[in-house]
């Protein structure tokens, strides 16, 4: 190796003579400017008929929601004209009955299953221990006149 570079000298005269070799016509210069220029041209509109492409595939699907809903919609308005649907839902819905029927309601038909561990019910009534008014009263005037910090009420 040579004191001078990194690279050996006869590796240095190779590149360099192949480097010389290398000659651009006016030709190849001008071409070459022109798929420069050509790309420089051609990719925004790309990029421009690649997002206008999504755009319409976003549209369309929101055109074809859009006919789905309305397509439903038709539906549930014939099935609204028609007695019968009508009659359904009134009695599904708002439980009415045609006259001379009775209706019976049952509800929470289901008994309720005791749990263990549990303390039975009472249907006595009880009257509270304390005066809850009074202490959410006092609990508001505490917090918003007292002058101490939130260290010292956590305490």
């Amino acid at each position: 190796m040579s004191q001078t570079g990194s690279m050996p000298a006869s590796t240095r005269r190779v590149s360099a003579s192949w480097l010389r070799g290398i000659r651009f016509s006016w030709f190849s210069l001008v071409m070459l400017g022109l798929v420069v220029i050509g790309v420089l041209v051609v990719a925004p509109t790309l990029h421009l008929y690649v997002d206008q492409q999504h755009e319409i595939g976003r549209l369309e699907k929101n055109n074809a929601d859009t006919a789905a809903k309305v397509a439903d919609l038709k539906k549930q308005a014939a099935d609204w004209s028609d007695p019968e649907y009508i009659k359904a839902q009134a009695r599904g819905r708002l439980l009415f009955v045609m006259p001379g029927e009775t209706s019976y309601l049952v509800i929470d038909d289901r008994a309720p299953t005791p749990q263990k561990n549990q303390a039975p019910v009472s249907r006595d009534i009880q009257a509270t221990k304390s005066d809850w008014l009074g202490a959410l009263a006092s609990s508001f005037l505490t917090a918003g006149t007292t002058g101490a910090t939130a260290d010292q009420l956590s305490k």
